[in-house]
């Protein structure tokens, strides 16, 4: 044989970039596992559940022949093939689908389970429903308590300042005892004192802040013709019930 001309065509138009062999090899690789899979397919034995299945299948894909007595039946009382059943032609023209059953669980198994799966989904609304019922409930409460306790605090507010002009309108008629103990302010001496004192101080009136309130304006009114929410103190009970609008804040609002 002659020796190969390194210089001739054909050497030079080989495809010789580096690393090329080794993407062909893993290539060939691929393609060889590829091959091994499927005739790995082909000699396996299939199952008797899987022989079943292709069978049935095979035998619902082609259509009734003359073979099959049933078949022969309607054909001989004037049935044709694609042909509605009835008198009229109203009838099913497919026959009624083999739904096979497959699985090992009894029959009404899977209402059984369609219907569990109901009342599973209802139970976890109901209590999605009970719950953002009992969020809106809560967030209710909590702007009752919070206005309940902003109006709480305004009264006892509109309570100092009334016990501060309680004091100084009886100071200015020469009263030196207050008519109730808690219709003045207590200096900061009678502030020092026991708990005990304070806890009796506050059991022996019995009286909650707006009845407090209530009973210390309508002596302010009627003594001293005086309006904690005006701030005025009126010639006379006539000039106090023609110019003044109420005996409480929301007249004044």
């Amino acid at each position: 044989d002659e020796e190969e001309d390194y210089m001739s065509d054909s050497f030079i138009k080989q495809d010789v970039r580096p690393g090329l062999p080794m993407v062909r090899r893993v290539k060939e690789a691929i393609q060889k596992e590829e091959k091994q899979k499927e005739a790995n397919e082909k000699n396996r034995q299939k199952s008797i559940k899987e022989e079943e299945k292709e069978r049935r299948d095979l035998v619902l894909k082609n259509a009734l022949g003359n073979e099959n007595k049933g078949f022969a039946l309607l054909q001989k009382m004037g049935y044709k093939s694609g042909q509605a059943l009835g008198k009229s032609g109203e009838g099913i023209v497919e026959p009624i689908p083999l739904n096979i059953k497959t699985g090992r669980s009894g029959l009404g198994h899977e209402e059984l389970k369609k219907r569990k799966a109901e009342e599973k989904l209802e139970n976890y609304r109901q209590k999605l429903h009970m719950k953002k019922q009992a969020n809106e409930q809560a967030a209710d409460q909590f702007r009752i308590r919070f206005k309940n306790k902003q109006e709480e605090r305004k009264m006892e507010g509109d309570l100092r300042r009334s016990q501060r002009a309680c004091q100084q309108l009886d100071m200015q008629k020469d009263i030196e005892v207050p008519k109730e103990t808690w219709f003045w302010i207590a200096p900061e001496e009678e502030d020092k004192k026991d708990e005990e004192d304070k806890e009796e101080e506050c059991t022996s009136s019995d009286l909650s802040v707006s009845e407090k309130l209530q009973i210390l304006t309508a002596y302010l009114r009627k003594e001293h013709f005086y309006c904690i929410w005006c701030g005025t103190t009126y010639e006379g009970s006539e000039d106090l019930s023609s110019n003044c609008p109420g005996d409480s804040a929301a007249d004044h609002d």
